[in-house]
């Protein structure tokens, strides 16, 4: 196999590491501030991909108005979900949201399938010819939604680092109390961060959607790989999640030669069982350390 394949490979990888990154960042946000992981995560993402075939289906061609739904769809299931269910657990363990959070991907899953049904849909893409730049194949397509993803990702992480609501964000996720104590707004942040993560997810899944097809499971067959990238990247560490989830997909399709296309996953579960035992803070985490 020549380094022309593999390059190719990466190039592929590339747009899936893109996508686990925004995974991997809506499930780091949720962790570092609401203190929890969020296992519906994956379902928020699936709902956008629905949200995108249904404006599709009532005859909206832009792709551009189909991932706005998308980001509204799925902010309106996040912040729904945790004004309904998270905000009446708090204070509670973390293991009562983790349940809670499962609790709701099951349902949100069970009433995409109630209506949709089980057959995949896809989005009605032109077909266009690849760019070959010395041997390397580059979709069109998949360019911009490459773009897409990392335009999200670039707008999440200024809104985290450069805006109050992302300092406020911050300052709660290091310290609650003492955000609290401080005069800031605790509910303003929780919705938005919801907000932020809703959006994020939206965006997961229209770019997802068309670059695969839209089914019940597809935000499900993202989440292991996200929250592999997540731990890996550093919980409390956006950055480093996105980052992660980024070297994560380049290295899921070098792989594919050596462990098959069905088999790539396993990657994730290696990287997840090796950090946990390695360096459990991940590579750009910090222990907490309890008094």
């Amino acid at each position: 196999m020549t380094l022309v394949y593999y390059v190719n490979l990466a190039m592929n990888g590339l747009l899936q590491g893109l996508v686990i990154a925004l995974v991997a960042l809506a499930i780091n946000l949720v962790f570092a501030v609401g203190r929890f992981p969020n296992a519906a995560t994956g379902d928020y993402i699936t709902v956008g991909g629905y949200a995108g075939i249904g404006l599709q289906a009532l005859g909206v061609g832009s792709p551009v108005l189909q991932g706005l739904g998308a980001m509204l769809a799925s902010m309106a299931v996040a912040i729904a979900g945790y004004l309904l269910v998270f905000r009446r657990l708090f204070g509670r363990s973390m293991v009562a949201a983790l349940i809670a959070s499962i609790g709701i991907a099951f349902f949100v899953r069970s009433v995409l399938s109630f209506f949709v049904g089980h057959d995949p849909y896809v989005f009605k893409i032109p077909i266009t010819r690849a760019i070959v730049v010395g041997g390397v194949r580059l979709i069109p397509t998949d360019l911009w939604l490459g773009a897409a993803a990392l335009v999200c990702l670039s707008i999440a992480l200024a809104l985290l680092f450069f805006t109050p609501l992302g300092r406020q964000m911050r300052a709660v996720a290091d310290n609650p109390e003492l955000a609290r104590a401080s005069g800031i707004r605790a509910r303003r942040v929780m919705l938005t961060l919801w907000v932020l993560v809703g959006a994020v997810c939206g965006v997961a899944g229209i770019v997802l959607g068309i670059r695969t097809v839209v089914a019940p499971e597809m935000g499900w067959d993202v989440l292991l790989p996200g929250f592999a990238a997540a731990i890996l990247g550093g919980v409390g560490s956006p950055a480093g999640a996105v980052l992660a989830g980024v070297v994560l997909g380049i290295a899921q399709e070098i792989s594919t030669p050596f462990v098959g296309f069905t088999y790539k996953i396993a990657l994730s579960f290696v990287v997840l069982m090796v950090v946990l035992v390695v360096r459990p803070q991940g590579l750009f985490g910090t222990l907490e350390r309890v008094r």
